[in-house]
């Protein structure tokens, strides 16, 4: 063993009883990295280029914000940045990165399109050799017409030293990939699910697929998170205790119809079962915003809480019909034009229509009351819209951190480049 590898071992090794460590790229507003915080890392680069979103995380530093007022914030291209410097010292590496090239409501161009910062995330994981990785994405990624790429970012991520050779493209280098495997000692294993974060607590139904991976040196297999909540659990609290409309002082249905002859069929089973679903329910847009005057008809009152002020002209158009109060939230988007209106705005039992205000959205994004956003309710929205709910990100976190504690901190030997 070198000396530089003694080193690195020595100093994995010297931080078993200390707090684990993180490093956040494409950190946006926040919400990946709170939820990565809460399970209890501690982030060494919280590396963002957006100058809009690198603002709001450096308010919140300044007004001594828990978890962010220790952030070091990077406002920087990872393209530029070089991740050598963290290698021995980084337990965990997370990212949401840009997902237009694969979101479904993108222009699709995948992995040509110049935002895929996939080449970068394992950039990053060969340089600074983490201990595990977070990565998440949107649902188009699994697109039939991006399944051989997945599958190549899945390969790179599983050998990320086995890089690509002078002229080779993707599809060469995906080749190689399928039969060799890297003569280095870096390599992860890996589980990944598309996963709804309404399943995890979040009061939103907003489709990711989440990448977990834990260097094969550990000796462990990443463990994917099992869902916490549920649709039937909901549907029970609802339509067979009522205990939801009890929670919420409302009579039975809360001035909704019945349900529809398909969902009263989902409740006659839940009924015949006799016991409630071994889950929680699904957080609605009402659970959320619980404690939240209406800023339409409480201005005063609304002006108590940051970020609560309210925006006229929400209207419904063909496909945009706001969220329900009575069920998860639609997924927030971001938009490349300004902030849509049927995915960010709520339509209340009688029929009206109102935009979520930015604390709204927050909350729908599972940040606390005491997260700031500066600027103009466009570019925050755009914020809020791009963002993973935190609570999500920290129930991934939670047991990445669980398998390496297990662990004992001694993951051997790293090769050094």
């Amino acid at each position: 063993m070198g000396m530089r590898d003694q080193e690195v071992s020595q100093n994995e090794t010297n931080r078993v009883s200390q707090k684990l460590t993180s490093i956040e790229l494409f950190a946006g507003a926040g919400g990946l990295s709170v939820g990565v915080a809460r399970a209890g890392f501690e982030h060494l680069a919280v590396v963002e280029w957006n100058a809009h979103a690198c603002a709001t995380l450096r308010s919140n530093r300044e007004r001594g914000y828990e978890p962010v007022r220790n952030w070091p914030i990077m406002e920087a291209d990872v393209r530029e940045l070089d991740f050598r410097d963290y290698e021995g010292r980084v337990d965990l590496l997370a990212g949401g990165h840009p997902c237009q090239p694969f979101s479904l409501g993108g222009k699709h161009r995948g992995r040509e399109d110049s935002r895929d910062m996939f080449p970068e995330l394992i950039r990053a994981v060969r340089q600074c050799k983490p201990k595990a990785i977070l990565v998440e994405n949107v649902k188009g990624l699994l697109r039939q017409s991006f399944a051989e790429y997945f599958e190549y970012v899945l390969k790179r991520l599983e050998n990320p030293e086995l890089s690509r050779r002078p002229k080779e493209d993707w599809t060469e280098h995906l080749k190689r990939l399928q039969k060799e495997h890297s003569t280095g000692d870096l390599g992860y294993n890996l589980v990944f699910r598309c996963v709804n974060t309404a399943d995890y607590g979040s009061a939103q139904k907003r489709w990711r697929v989440i990448i977990l991976g834990v260097r094969k040196d550990i000796g462990r297999l990443p463990v994917f998170p099992t869902a916490t909540h549920s649709e039937d659990a909901l549907l029970w609290n609802k339509w067979v205790s009522g205990k939801y409309w009890k929670e919420h002082s409302l009579t039975r249905g809360g001035g909704l119809r019945e349900p529809n002859e398909r969902v009263l069929r989902r409740i006659r089973n839940l009924e015949m079962n006799l016991f409630h679903p071994p889950t929680d329910p699904w957080r609605t847009v009402r659970d959320a915003f619980k404690g939240l005057p209406d800023p339409e008809f409480c201005p005063h009152e609304a002006e108590k809480f940051l970020n609560h002020g309210h925006n006229a002209g929400a209207r419904s158009y063909p496909g945009h019909t706001g969220s329900p109060l009575d069920e998860p939230a639609k997924a927030l988007k971001a938009g490349d034009h300004g902030v849509p209106g049927g995915e960010n705005m709520m339509v209340r039992p009688d029929g009206s229509l109102r935009y979520f205000t930015v604390r709204e959205s927050a909350r729908l994004q599972d940040f606390d009351d005491g997260y700031y956003f500066p600027g103009n309710w466009t570019n925050i929205m755009r914020q809020l819209g791009n963002a993973v709910p935190s609570r999500v990100g920290q129930v991934m976190a939670e047991s990445l951190a669980k398998t390496l504690k297990e662990t004992g901190g001694d993951p051997g030997r790293l090769r050094t480049v």
